[in-house]
């Protein structure tokens, strides 16, 4: 069974085509995998990073393939100048706003003919796609969020992510650069010491650092460091929202205060225990099963085969009560032992 589904995820990973999508703010990527008759599922990755630095540890998972790619027409957004290849964004363009940003997403859509779209989004794009779902509440039918943002930046943050800045600015994407990015997303565990080499995760996260343009980095994380706080938008919310957040994320305490915001009735936080913000590549078999019982809610599930195409229309209305409970939505899995 696990070869099959990696064989049919090789199909689909082979097939996926790029459009370049021109917007109000400038050109975005989009990269679609699968069958667009299926339900669209968009994606949208952290800081420096791309759909393959994001998440392909994920989506090369055979069980997550069986259930994402499956299901699912996947929509891998890049954040301008984000995408694999990309040329330097001209520094006389005007830098885009996160609401800027958030409004590219609607325009994305409407592109593709998209109605109402499931969302997956880490750090800095979980943020872009939480704005975008309080101005768009009907174009959104769930959020899955790993290490989400929501505040306005904290002073920490705000210091921190200025010194970025300004390596990114002086120096490019140097050494100092790539630690503090790596520091970002990763645990110290698979960071590794003097004792322990880094992870073949961290590896491969800095050569594909190597590759991203300087001020196309810079450009983004200006947006973020200064984004509005939406906290009292995410009150109004009713789509359901999956939270995943590692316990050594610097995101932590915010996905816990985001989360204390949501309608409880619609919301879980699932905390994975020896891991940082990037879920979805250091500890993805994690979240198998709360993603499970989340998509469940929706008529959807993970296929014994993968032959025939779901017809589930995405509609919130399609939720039993009982799947509405926190205990079915991952709750029951707080904290979360995932280490070996």
């Amino acid at each position: 069974m696990a070869e099959s589904v990696s064989v049919d995820m090789e199909l689909i990973l082979l097939a996926r085509k790029e459009h370049h999508i021109r917007t109000g703010c400038g050109s975005v990527s989009v990269i679609v995998c699968g069958d667009q008759d299926k339900p669209p599922l968009i994606t949208y990755p952290d800081v420096a990073l791309n759909y393959l630095s994001c998440f392909q540890g994920l989506f090369f998972c055979p069980e997550a393939a069986s259930l994402l790619l499956h299901n699912f027409c996947i929509y891998h957004i890049s954040p301008p100048g984000h995408e694999l290849g990309a040329a330097a964004v001209c520094p006389d363009d005007p830098i885009p706003s996160a609401d800027d940003l958030a409004n590219q997403i609607i325009e994305v859509l409407n592109y593709f003919r998209l109605g109402a779209v499931m969302c997956m989004g880490a750090s800095a794009g979980a943020y872009i796609l939480s704005l975008f779902a309080t101005k768009y509440r009907e174009r959104v039918v769930g959020l899955i969020l790993v290490s989400p943002l929501c505040k306005a930046p904290s002073w920490t943050e705000w210091f921190y992510n200025k010194m970025m800045s300004n390596l990114l600015y002086f120096y490019g994407v140097c050494g100092v650069l790539k630690e503090c990015l790596l520091q970002r997303y990763f645990s110290k565990e698979v960071r590794g010491d003097a004792e322990f080499p880094e992870s073949e995760i961290v590896q491969a996260c800095r050569k594909l650092l190597d590759e991203r343009k300087s001020i196309n980095i810079f450009r983004f994380l200006q947006a973020i460091n200064e984004r509005p706080d939406i906290t009292e938008g995410l009150k109004r919310l009713k789509c359901r929202t999956l939270i995943f957040v590692g316990d050594s994320s610097p995101f932590h305490s915010e996905a816990i205060h985001m989360t204390s915001k949501l309608d409880k009735r619609y919301t879980a936080l699932v905390e994975v225990q020896g891991c940082g913000s990037m879920v979805t590549e250091e500890q993805p078999y994690a979240m198998l099963v709360p993603m499970e019982n989340f998509l469940m809610g929706y008529g959807l599930y993970r296929p014994s085969h993968l032959s025939g195409s779901p017809k589930s229309p995405l509609s919130p209305s399609c939720i039993s009560p009982e799947l509405l409970s926190p205990e079915s939505m991952g709750l029951k899995l707080k904290p979360i032992k995932t280490r070996v």
